[in-house]
């Protein structure tokens, strides 16, 4: 085995004695050769018994001449753990060597690894692989590339501490040092095992970048293992990071008075207890016009109770979760209106999160369909534009909304008679700044302020003695029906403010949303 040398001679024959698995073994003597774990299970056993069977003679011979040889020996048939292999320091006592040793390994059988309880030996073979393919296909999810990852039981981390503390004594020993960020984590080596055969099952190539890759539909496959034994109770309590960090406190010393070093031989090997699969999400934009003034943008719940039956966000994404197969969605948009005004014109831009889709892929001619499939559903809403994006797009569609302007068209109600000429002065009006402390109506759920805002232009239209429409051009996040009314006296000038009558707005409608965001396609 050319990765190993001779240092790494005693660490070999160490480790197999105290029942490591060949795997484990390479991974504490820090070989990164990938393709090395990939070698059959039996073929690296060989490879080591080879490997010691170089210098057995000579080895065989030191050992006779000395009475207390410098490297320890621990028994084969050490299964238990307890006080017995501890001095009162809590120090590795010397074990005795076990007579014929590499006769006792041939003919024993293969034992559950004591540091990895038999993840890089049961858990790596082909078998298992196609289990866990198999639960991928039935998922029946469309996806380009896969991400693999691992979730260990917490008590892996306190056998690998023990591993490592043992290793590291012999290697003091020799006058040689090993931190335990030289070992090859127990991860690491699995999925250099485990990704090619995933790869080739799947058909798909693995990608431990693609979280990066916006474009990419990634499935990420997650493998839950999870081991029962005396202490599980005790470590069900914990998380495994919070284990680590105990670790990572505790003294070496005191760590060797409380768990048996090497880590004892366990009878049963790891359980994978779950199998999750999860797709990247998939983002779907567009712009919709709201034709209803009793549909809200989103669910109105108040005190756990929904005040009407549906929303914009309902109408568009049921459709959108039923044709992508998506467990759940997020929805945003540019600005909101209230549930009382329509939005109309060009439509306000709107983006959904779809949250583990089975489907992702639709041709452009497919997602006209689906666009056509909520229009004709409902004739409170329209849908416009629909395409699948990128989420770098999806942030974009949030910058700058208060450079944004919108256009809007207002029915104002006026308490004295009004002609025509009374309200003809307010189209020679240009760039009208206000101060608008937070209205009232939302003064539950936005922090109280006073914001300036712009009202760009106005044009008015004369309906008769109580009544005119107002055409009005603003920044984006002005509050039109405090404009109107006043609020109250918290938005200053106002429209009642500059007829000098009192002024209330009847209807509200979103014209035009003026912006600046392009939503690329993908």
């Amino acid at each position: 085995m050319s990765s190993l040398t001779e240092k790494d001679r005693p660490i070999v024959q160490l480790l197999l004695n105290t029942g490591t698995c060949p795997r484990c073994i390479l991974r504490f003597c820090c070989v990164g050769s990938q393709a090395l774990y990939r070698h059959p299970y039996k073929d690296l056993m060989k490879d080591l018994k080879e490997f010691l069977k170089n210098n057995q003679e000579e080895e065989d011979t030191v050992c006779s001449d000395v009475v207390d040889p410098p490297c320890k020996r621990i028994r084969l048939e050490h299964t238990e753990e307890g006080p017995d292999d501890l001095n009162h320091n809590g120090a590795l006592q010397q074990i005795p060597l076990v007579n014929d040793k590499n006769a006792a390994m041939e003919n024993s059988p293969v034992k559950v690894c004591n540091v990895c309880l038999g993840i890089l030996q049961e858990f790596c073979e082909v078998e298992f692989v196609k289990k866990v393919c198999q639960k991928v296909n039935s998922a029946d999810y469309q996806f380009t590339s896969f991400v693999f990852s691992v979730s260990l039981p917490p008590q892996l981390s306190v056998r690998e501490r023990a591993a490592w503390l043992l290793v590291k004594q012999e290697m003091g020993n020799l006058g040689l040092s090993l931190a335990k960020d030289d070992i090859v984590q127990l991860k690491e080596a699995y999925k250099w095992i485990i990704h090619p055969q995933l790869s080739e099952e799947l058909g798909v190539p693995a990608d431990g970048k693609v979280l990066c890759k916006y474009k990419t539909f990634f499935l990420c496959v997650c493998l839950v293992f999870c081991w029962c034994f005396f202490f599980h109770t005790w470590f069900s309590v914990f998380t495994r990071m919070a284990v680590i960090k105990a670790l990572e406190k505790i003294k070496e010393e005191d760590f060797l008075k409380h768990f048996p070093c090497p880590p004892s031989s366990p009878k049963n090997l790891c359980v994978a207890l779950e199998i999750q699969c999860n797709n990247g999400a998939v983002f779907v934009a567009g712009r919709y016009n709201k034709y209803s003034r009793n549909l809200p943008q989103t669910p109105w719940i108040i005190d756990g109770e929904r005040k009407l039956e549906s929303s914009v966000e309902e109408l568009i994404s049921e459709h959108l979760i039923a044709e992508f197969k998506a467990d759940s969605f997020n929805f945003s948009s540019s600005g909101r209106e209230d549930v009382d005004v329509r939005t109309l014109g060009n439509g306000r831009p709107f983006a959904i999160e779809l949250v583990n889709p089975r489907r992702i892929h639709f041709t452009a001619e497919e997602m006209k369909g689906l666009q056509q499939t909520i229009n004709n559903s409902s004739d409170k809403i329209q849908v416009r534009d629909l395409q699948l994006v990128t989420r770098e797009a999806i942030g974009r569609m949030k910058e700058g909304e208060e450079e944004k302007t919108k256009t809007y068209s207002a029915l104002i109600w006026t308490d004295k008679a009004i002609q025509k000429e009374d309200i003809a002065f307010l189209d020679d009006i240009k760039e009208l700044k206000l101060d608008q402390k937070t209205p009232l109506r939302v003064l539950h759920r936005r922090p109280l302020a006073v914001r300036c805002r712009i009202i760009h232009t106005m044009k008015s239209e004369y309906i008769d003695e109580h009544h005119f429409r107002l055409h009005l051009k603003t920044q984006a996040g002005t509050y039109i029906k405090e404009f109107v009314h006043g609020d109250f006296g918290r938005t200053k000038p106002n429209i009642g403010s500059l007829l000098n009558r009192t002024t209330n707005i009847l209807e509200l409608d979103v014209e035009v949303t003026t912006c600046c965001v392009v939503i690329p396609a993908l």
